[in-house]
Parts: structure tokens; C-alpha cells; sequence
């Protein structure tokens, strides 16, 4: 059983920064990828940015350019997000995917003046 977290959500201005984390406990294979997806109310959720076991990194167009994913080790990440803009606003969520994905309750990101 895999249970992941999220933490680092909050209200910001637009141009503002933030950072998310994300701690993923339990049987975390090495070879598993870890990612954030985002999701606003009456729209699917989508892929922000997503880290290999190796260190690949891949982001949305959205956000190329201004946001970061980092992996600390094999089971935590970050996003570091800046030049933040109001249509940033979503839920945040992590995912560890090893076979089967597993996900977080998800953190919520404001950006607004």
C-alpha cells in the first residue's frame, strides 16, 4: 500500500511564488515514476510536470518555463512554481505511478490579487 501526501498550497498574488511537496510512504518501487496534476471544478484533471526514476523531467506548455519538479529521493518531490498567474488556480495534486497510480488528497493553490 502506497499512501502519498500533499503540502505547500495556499493563496498567492499573481507573479508570486510557491512550493509544493509531496511525501509518498510505503512500497515505493525505485523505479517509479512521481508527477502533479492539477484540477479545477467541471474540467478533467491534467498533467503539470512528471519525474522518471532517472531524473527525466516533462511539464505542460502552461507552465514551461516557470515551474520546476524536483525529486529529493525516491519518494518525495517537490513543484516549485513562480510567475504564478490566476489561471494556475486548481487543486494540486501528486501521483506515484508504479503499475498502478496512487494519489494524493490533492492541495489547494489560489492566485489571486
Amino acid at each position: 500500500q502506497v499512501q502519498v501526501v500533499e503540502s505547500g498550497g495556499g493563496l498567492v498574488q499573481p507573479g508570486g511564488s510557491l512550493r509544493l511537496s509531496c511525501l509518498a510512504s510505503g512500497r515505493i518501487s525505485r523505479l517509479a515514476a512521481m508527477a502533479w496534476h492539477r484540477q479545477v471544478p467541471g474540467k478533467e484533471r491534467e498533467l503539470v510536470a512528471v519525474i522518471s526514476a532517472s531524473g527525466t523531467t516533462n511539464y505542460a506548455d502552461s507552465v514551461k518555463g516557470r515551474f520546476t519538479i524536483s525529486r529529493d529521493n525516491v519518494n518525495t518531490i517537490y513543484l516549485q512554481m513562480n510567475n504564478l498567474k490566476p489561471d494556475d488556480t486548481a487543486v494540486y495534486y501528486c501521483k506515484v505511478a508504479q503499475g498502478y497510480a496512487f494519489w494524493g488528497q490533492g492541495t489547494q493553490v489560489t492566485v489571486s490579487s
